[in-house]
């Protein structure tokens, strides 16, 4: 079951890379008011939306559990990520407030993880 979580949590950083990754790319666009939401960011976005849940259901099985208050803020967070990258993905331009606000939230997302236990 270690080996099971240990690739899951590898597969769920890579979504997080993915997703910072690609705003982290468009940052020079977004100062010129020509960035889009990258195919990346969705796919990092969904891979984590999925990696996520497998975690927690391989945690609940395991006897471990997890703190659902925490994981219900970082599903919420990861909700809007996810719809404000999916609606406007096709858009050649988006706001740079709008695309601030996705970066944002991937940090948001990155320190509740790592700083609230």
């Amino acid at each position: 079951m270690d080996v099971l979580l240990n690739v899951f949590v590898g597969l769920h950083i890579i979504g997080i890379a993915a997703l910072l990754g690609g705003f982290l790319t468009q940052m020079k666009a977004m100062s010129a008011g020509t960035a889009r939401f990258v195919p990346a960011m969705l796919h990092g976005a969904l891979t984590m939306l999925v990696t996520g849940v497998l975690l927690v259901g391989f945690r609940e099985m395991d006897g471990t559990g997890v703190n659902n208050i925490k994981i219900g803020v970082k599903l919420a967070v990861l909700f809007v990520i996810l719809a404000l990258v999916y609606v406007k993905r096709d858009e050649e331009r988006v706001e740079k407030a709008l695309f601030g606000a996705v970066g944002g939230l991937t940090l948001v997302n990155i320190f509740i993880a790592v700083l609230w236990h």
